[in-house]
């Protein structure tokens, strides 16, 4: 199968992936939030709860919601899920299921000025486990009902407002400040994304941060045939993760879309469930 082939089912399955974790589509248009039955489950991916369209809650909302509580309760669910795809699959729900970074996939392909590898990008890299730390543990903690990071900087829940908005004028009338500087982090956002390929996979997402820890161990993992590989670089040439998978096949960078595999002329990389069979 060529690498164009691979990449559009990897879009197929993105696409299909968002619309069922956005099933409710009378709410893009009522503006209403779903509260069915479906609300109390954890999506692997990005996506806001207050999206009209979404049928499924965001784990890292959820995850905030129990910190932040008047009571503190420990997230036993919304640990268990994310260790559970994280052991099975790891950040290869980024490559796949997460709408946000499906979004992104898609502005990166538009025509425009690319400069995907940059001196910063390195540094800049540990700056989602600071999020992950700080706005997303720690602030919800400390602060009850804040959820830090829903509230000041998730893109996707900008998203969500926008179409609450222009489907209630109730709603936009109550937006403020707030949602004008989240919509400028949401612009700086998707303006990045049309040059580096995911930029708030690579810098800002804590889902993404927590999923890579999974990466080396995950059953769906990435395997190096040492004995085929003859150091070409291909590799890490194809991948716009900016990761050499001949140094690190299961780096926590990684978000398992396959180009280093298409790419590879010896096919010394390969995606699968556990190890190959002797």
């Amino acid at each position: 199968m060529s690498g164009l082939a691979k990449k559009w089912i990897r879009h197929s399955i993105q696409a299909v992936a968002t619309l069922l974790q956005n099933a409710n589509f009378k709410g893009f248009f009522e503006g209403k939030i779903y509260t069915g039955p479906s609300k109390s489950v954890c999506v692997p991916g990005l996506n806001c709860y207050s999206c009209p369209g979404a049928v499924g809650a965001c784990p890292v909302g959820s995850l905030q919601n129990y910190l932040s509580g008047l009571k503190f309760k420990f997230p036993y669910y919304v640990v268990g899920i994310l260790i559970f795809v994280g052991a099975l699959i790891g950040r290869a729900v980024c490559g796949f299921l997460c709408p946000f970074g499906f979004l992104q996939d898609l502005l990166y392909k538009i025509p425009f000025f690319k400069k995907n590898e940059f001196k910063l990008d390195r540094y800049l890299r540990y700056f989602k486990y600071v999020v992950l730390a700080l706005f997303v543990l720690i602030l919800p903690f400390c602060f009850k009902l804040t959820p830090f990071f829903c509230k000041y900087i998730c893109p996707s829940g900008t998203v969500a407002g926008i179409w609450l908005a222009a489907a209630d004028k109730q709603v936009a009338e109550r937006l403020g400040a707030l949602f004008d500087l989240k919509l400028v982090i949401l612009g700086l956002i998707l303006v990045g994304s049309l040059i580096i390929y995911r930029p708030f996979c690579k810098y800002i997402c804590p889902l993404g941060a927590v999923y890579g820890f999974f990466n080396r161990i995950s059953l769906y993992r990435m395997h190096l045939d040492k004995n085929s590989c003859v150091n070409c670089k291909a590799c890490a040439k194809a991948c716009k993760m900016n990761i050499d998978p001949s140094v690190k096949p299961n780096s926590c960078e990684c978000i398992r879309c396959g180009d280093c595999v298409a790419a590879c002329p010896h096919k010394a990389l390969s995606l699968r469930v556990g190890e190959k069979k002797k």
